[in-house]
Parts: structure tokens; sequence; C-alpha cells
């Protein structure tokens, strides 16, 4: 079997998106439309003759409409193997007449949860007649040409307009495209139940999807594939939602480290500007001052090799003066709520550089899971959405923490929470002074970030490195002395980590001989 014909079609649409202009064309193709509901009735209203599924079926929509297509004579219309003589004879031993086309898009599941509706408005809103036509119409594609988008309206006319056929490849492109849909949909309906309804955070079968995917030059390196997928349901709105103003498109390593910046930046979303300067999933400098321009010239001091081609983000829109001082460098991405007609200027004269507007930014304290595949598996685990406050925090040495220096911890703490492991940072009059990340030791690094420190000193000729009276924050416990005295050594005053090593006392000890002011937070930020 290739080419089938259409004669006769079963439309049913919560979404009637296009629907007029469809059934108008297949009535000129001289197919009969048969309907439910409120889809036969806004057929009806655009003048077109609509047979209703109880004339097909000989039973009248029943039980507030959830039985009406659940009928031998809808699925047997379209299941029949047509060239199958036993398939022939049932068909009319029992006046079961072909359905050669289905339109069906289901029941708003997903919009009645994102609303807000109760329980059970929201069980009503769980479609069964149509995923079973659906699916009915897809196992059968060989003779039923399934429809579930109206964005493949068009692609249906198309492949109609010569003969009033379509091809056995369309037939099956919409049925892969059909089981997508219903699996998706399956899918939305468990995790509701699951997380929502049934409280659960890890249920017996964990159902992940994605829809509409962009297509990406390739992955972390040329040799790799890669797609962007929007989630199915609630999510937050972040990269994968943004609008690009303008640049070339974005690569797998751009939208991964676009959503590191983002993500830290939404740490500051309340408070006064900042600019977070991320490379490779790392922040290389963050800070917050009286303007974005201030903040950036604060955080690009921090490191300003590892900037070179690194990704931009702000917590507010970004104005003229700040985007031509990021134009002076050479960046990848900048990310920001919104950006001003000077700052669009700017950047339009870096037609490679790409600017992202998020709108909103993301609650960074928001719930969810984060899922890492391995081989044979997948570690699922809840977001670190963790926080501290001042009143969380305890004092473990002879010195307390001056208010700057309080202040400065806990700069340096949010930070340390987005660097990975093992992390140390320096802060210092709310900026970064220098960034350890992703070291196989804690002091090294330790090290590593005063080195960066004492380099920039170095290149801005300043008397001394801003590591001298900073805070350093650890993302976990000192399991040795040597990473704070590291610290000691570069000049800091302040301290804080999680506390909870068995030589916390050691660790201790020697911050009080160093006459250092450290704090424990109970929490600790791995990040790998």
């Amino acid at each position: 079997m290739t080419d089938v014909t259409i004669k006769r079609a079963l439309l049913s649409v919560s979404d009637k998106s296009g629907l007029v202009e469809l059934g108008q064309a297949l009535a000129g193709h001289g197919v009969e439309l048969v309907s439910t509901g409120g889809t036969a009735k806004a057929l009806r209203e655009a003048g077109l003759e609509v047979k209703d599924i109880s004339d097909l079926t000989g039973f009248p929509e029943m039980m507030d409409g959830r039985v009406k297509t659940l009928h031998p004579k809808v699925h047997g219309g379209l299941l029949a193997v047509r060239d199958n003589p036993e398939h022939a004879a049932a068909m009319g031993e029992h006046d079961i007449g072909a359905i050669d086309l289905v339109v069906v898009n289901l029941y708003p599941f997903e919009a009645t949860v994102m609303r807000g509706a109760e329980r059970d408005e929201i069980i009503e809103n769980i479609d069964i007649g149509g995923p079973s036509m659906v699916r009915s119409s897809a196992k059968n594609h060989a003779f039923v040409t399934i429809v579930t988008d109206p964005a493949d309206y068009e692609a249906l006319l198309g492949e109609m307009v010569d003969s009033g056929a379509t091809s056995l490849d369309f037939r099956k492109s919409m049925a892969a495209k059909a089981f997508a849909a219903t699996a998706s949909y399956d899918s939305m309906i468990s995790q509701w139940f699951a997380f929502a309804d049934q409280g659960q955070m890890f249920p017996d079968m964990l159902a992940i999807n994605g829809r509409a995917p962009v297509e990406l030059r390739y992955g972390e390196n040329p040799h790799q594939m890669a797609a962007l997928y929007a989630p199915v349901g609630p999510h937050a709105q972040g990269i994968a939602q943004a609008e690009q103003v303008q640049g070339k498109a974005l690569s797998y390593n751009n939208y991964n480290d676009a959503d590191a910046a983002l993500e830290l930046c939404a740490e500051f979303a309340d408070g006064d500007p900042a600019v977070v300067i991320v490379k490779h999933a790392n922040p290389c400098g963050v800070a917050q001052a009286s303007s974005l321009l201030a903040a950036w010239d604060a955080a690009l001091s921090c490191d300003s090799v590892s900037a070179f081609g690194g990704i931009v983000a702000v917590n507010r829109t970004l104005d003229g003066p700040t985007a031509e001082a990021i134009c002076k460098i050479f960046t990848e991405v900048v990310v920001a709520p919104d950006a001003d007609a000077d700052a669009r200027e700017a950047f339009a004269k870096k037609k490679n550089l790409r600017l992202l507007l998020t709108g909103d930014l993301p609650d960074p304290r928001r719930g969810g899971l984060a899922v890492k595949p391995i081989t044979g598996g997948l570690l699922v685990q809840s977001r670190d959405n963790g926080a501290i406050s001042e009143s969380d925090l305890k004092i473990v040495t002879d010195r307390a923490p001056t208010e700057q220096e309080l202040k400065d911890c806990f700069f340096a703490w949010t930070v340390a929470r987005h660097v990975k492991s093992n992390a140390i940072v320096y802060a210092k009059d709310g900026a970064t002074a220098g960034i350890g990340a992703g070291q196989m030791n804690r002091r090294d690094s330790s090290r590593i970030a005063a080195m960066k420190a004492a380099e920039a000193a170095e290149k801005y000729e300043w008397p001394q490195s801003k590591t001298v009276g900073s805070a350093v924050a650890s993302d976990a416990f000192f399991p040795f002395a040597d990473g704070l005295l590291a610290a000691a050594e570069a000049g800091a005053t302040a301290i804080i980590q999680p506390g909870g090593s068995i030589r916390d006392d050691e660790v201790i000890e020697a911050a009080n001989k160093a006459g250092l002011a450290m704090v424990f937070t109970g929490m600790r930020h791995f990040r790998h």
C-alpha cells in the first residue's frame, strides 16, 4: 500500500486553530467530515456539512462526553487492514466504514494544571478517547493518516493537492509524531500524579520528555551531535526560552555556559547591579556595584584572561555604556533580562555576539529534579536549592567576623555554590578577588585562586592583591588546615565553610593562630 485517497475524515480537536480552513479544504476534495461536540459545532457554524460521531456509531455521546468515540465502528474503521479479506468481511458484516484521516489533538491537560485548576477539573482533562484514536490510527498508518498538530495541516493539504491522497512516507512521519504526542501526554499525566497528587519525589517510573528540538551545530565537540529540547509540563523560564536578539546560532557549550551564568546571576535578582562572567561553566568574575558598568569592571578585573571568549550575564536591563565596555573584549554570549536601545545598537556592531533576553530571572530556590545519565542508568536528585541566613551561621573562632567580612563571606558563599568542586572563592567589597575551581584538592584551589588574584594585581598595577583583607568561601569543609593556611597566606581575614570534618578542631586552631574569623554554615554545595 502506498498512496491512500482520503474519502472520510474524523476530526476531534481541543485546539481549533486552523480547523475551519482545514475542514473547508477537505470538503473541497470531496471528503466526508465526521466530528464530535465542539469541533462539529465549529465546522457547522462555518457552513460545512458534518456527520456527528453518534450517527456513525448509532450511540449518543454520553457520560458528559466521556464516552463517544470508544466504539467498534470507530476503531474498526481505523484498525482494519483493508487488503485482508477477513478484515474486509468483518467490516461488511458489521457495517463498519473505513476512516482514512484522523485529525485529533488532546484535552489541554498541561494548560489545566498550569493555571492551577482543582483536582476534579484536572482529572476531567485526562483524554481517553483521543489517545485511543491516535494510537489506532498510527498503528494502522499503512491505510490511515493521523494528524495531531495544527502545524501539520498545511503539509497534509500539500500531500492531497493533486490526487486527494497521502503518501506512505507522510503517513509514517505522522504516525511517529502521533506516538510521540501520546507518550508525552501520558508522561505529563504520570508526572502530575506522582509529584503533585501523590507527593512522590522519586516515583517507580520516571518519565522525562521534551518537545520542539532545536538541532545544534554540534555537541561539546565537533564529532558529537546535539539538540535542545524544551520541557513538557511546568518548568522555569530560562535560557531555553530566551529571545535571541542577534548573533549566530548557539552551540551546545554556549547553552551550557549561558545557563550557568544565568543561574548564578539569578542569585542577585533583587540586589544591586550584578555582572557574572562565566567560562566553561565556571564563574571567572562576579561583582555587584552601584551600576552595571562598575560591576562589569570589577568582575572583569578578577580574571580578564579567562573572560576572553566567555559568557556574560547581568541581573537587570543592560545599558549602552556597559554594552560598549563588554564589546571591548571577545564575548560569546550576553544574557540579560532586557537591553535598552543603546545596548542593542552597541552589540549590533558585533555580528557574531549572541544577545539573549530572558525577561524575569529564574528563582534560584525553585524545586525540581536534576538528572545525569551514567552508564546503564540515570542519577536523579533534587536541585541544590538550599539556602542559609545569618542565623544559620556558627562562629567557631575566637574572633567573630566584622560586618564587612560577614557581607563578603555571604557574597563569596553565593558564588562558590556555582563553582565546580573543589571550589574556593575569595571576595572583597562585593566582588570576587580570585576563584579556584575543579581541583582534586582544596589546597590547590586556594593557591590557584590566590595566584589569579596576584596576576590581576600585577596587570592592573594595584598596590596589593585584592585577596588581602578578603573573605574566603569553600564549598565543602577543609579536610586539613593546609587549604585554610593557603588562604591566610594570600591575606584573607575571614572564612566561610560548611564544617563537619573530623579535623575541624585542627582547622579552627589554625584559624585562631592566623587571627582569622571563621563561620560554619552546616551546608555544603558540591558541584560536579
